[in-house]
């Protein structure tokens, strides 16, 4: 079977799940013979991406879709033209502003990229469509529900099925402004109907998009995100000052702030009067000043000292992190699909403190390796915090339980195979029709 993996890069510039998912899932089934390739979007990844787009361009780049979406111009260019705005050192620059588009130019390139042929990037998806009829795949795996605008002429034109991955694309749909908001929603609603399946990272989030998207229970599938556990070595026992981990983008919705304020709290308490705060996973331009603000809290609290704001996210540095750590949270305002992280800090043998929302519960149930609290609430993740850190014996037997638990189901060897039979199951039922 040959395999296209369509992945959109985010420039590396922060820790991104579906990125490091894709090409996780790439790498694996590669190591286990399978013929695939990852196909780059807007940008070029380079974290962490070894040997799966080599060779490969970047098609759809993100100076190209700009342009033509802002100029009918830029629509009708020569192909030179368009390779020339792909060049590696425009589209590196180009990822160092992302970010700074308006929520309303972002929600208009968005509907268009979903109207597909019928789009301003049509160009772009032509572009595609030849390269795909050269390569000539058996299926093509879409990362998200974004990209949905592609499957329609994927389908009709290279007489393959398209399965979609599901992470997180209701967070970003939601965030964008009315009208653009409904009518991207009503867009992917319809663009659905093309794609042979889909594949949840959580049963949480299959609940999610079944409602949203009205799926039926059969086209729905629920495969847990994988990494490599066997390099992620378990961290010490026992942290002495204890060691508060954060990794993730360093945000507003992912709770950065909910969490440095607990810490201010906790630091009050003398027996953790010298714990300290690890923060990791990246930022955009947009985040600086927020980061700033954060920075000037913990200074004027006297904790300035105390936590570590980190640059380095790549997959030995997270390994290296994990392993000074004594506790992962993460405190996610609304929820998230999947939770990368808490898998990674669980196989590393770290446990988690997280909000009782997203796929937190249901990573919790199925590991044992963390504690809930209520969302939102600095003074409530304190208290959390602080029980478990002056309590050793539950923080180890629930980062032994979680290790196991992370070893036992988040291996990218089994994400992988399961992957493989919803690809093969979709193949056959494609050609049978």
């Amino acid at each position: 079977m040959r395999i296209v993996q369509v992945t959109p890069g985010s420039g590396d510039n922060f820790y991104c799940e579906n990125c490091i998912r894709d090409i996780t899932i790439t790498k694996e089934l590669k190591r286990q013979g399978v013929e695939v390739v990852m196909v780059p979007l807007y940008l070029p990844p380079r974290l962490d991406v070894g040997d799966t787009t080599r060779g490969m361009p970047v098609f759809f780049g993100g100076i190209n879709v700009y342009l033509q979406q802002k100029f009918g111009l830029f629509r009708r260019t020569p192909g030179w033209v368009d390779r020339w705005f792909n060049a590696p050192g425009l589209l590196n620059w180009a990822a160092k502003k992302a970010g700074m588009t308006t929520a309303r130019e972002l929600g208009e390139t968005t509907a268009s990229m979903l109207r597909g042929e019928h789009g301003r990037q049509a160009k772009e998806l032509q572009k595609l469509l030849d390269w795909l009829k050269e390569y000539s795949p058996d299926i093509l795996c879409l990362s998200n529900i974004l990209l949905a605008g592609l499957a329609g002429q994927i389908r009709e034109q290279l007489k393959i099925p398209v399965v979609c991955l599901l992470q997180d694309e209701d967070g970003f749909l939601d965030s964008l402004p009315e009208p653009l908001r409904e009518e991207a929603w009503e867009l992917v609603r319809q663009r659905a109907a093309e794609m042979e399946a889909f594949i949840a990272v959580s049963t949480y989030y299959a609940g999610v998009m079944r409602e949203r998207l009205s799926i039926p229970a059969e086209r729905m599938h629920i495969v847990y995100s994988g990494i490599d556990t066997a390099k992620y070595a378990a961290a010490a026992e026992t942290t002495e000052p204890p060691v508060i981990g954060f990794l993730s983008r360093m945000c507003f919705s992912k709770g950065l702030d909910i969490l440095v304020d607990a810490f201010i709290r906790i630091k009050k308490e003398q027996r953790l009067s010298k714990a300290r705060l690890r923060i990791a996973g990246g930022k955009t331009s947009n985040d600086e000043a927020f980061i700033g603000e954060l920075q000037g809290r913990l200074e004027a609290h006297g904790c300035g000292a105390d936590a570590e704001f980190l640059s380095p996210f790549d997959q030995q540095s997270r390994i290296e992190f994990l392993q000074s750590l004594s506790l992962m949270c993460v405190p996610e305002r609304e929820g998230e699909a999947c939770g990368l992280y808490l898998m990674e800090a669980l196989a590393a043998g770290v446990p988690f403190a997280q909000p009782d929302n997203g796929v937190s519960p249901e990573l919790r149930e199925l590991t044992g390796g963390g504690i809930l609290y209520s969302p939102n609430d600095a003074e409530t993740l304190a208290g959390k915090l602080q029980k478990v850190l002056l309590n050793p014996q539950e923080r180890l037997r629930m980062a032994r339980q979680g290790r196991e638990a992370a070893v036992r189901l988040f291996g990218a060897e089994r994400m992988a195979g399961e992957l493989l039979k919803i690809y093969q199951t979709a193949v056959t039922h494609f050609e049978g029709r």
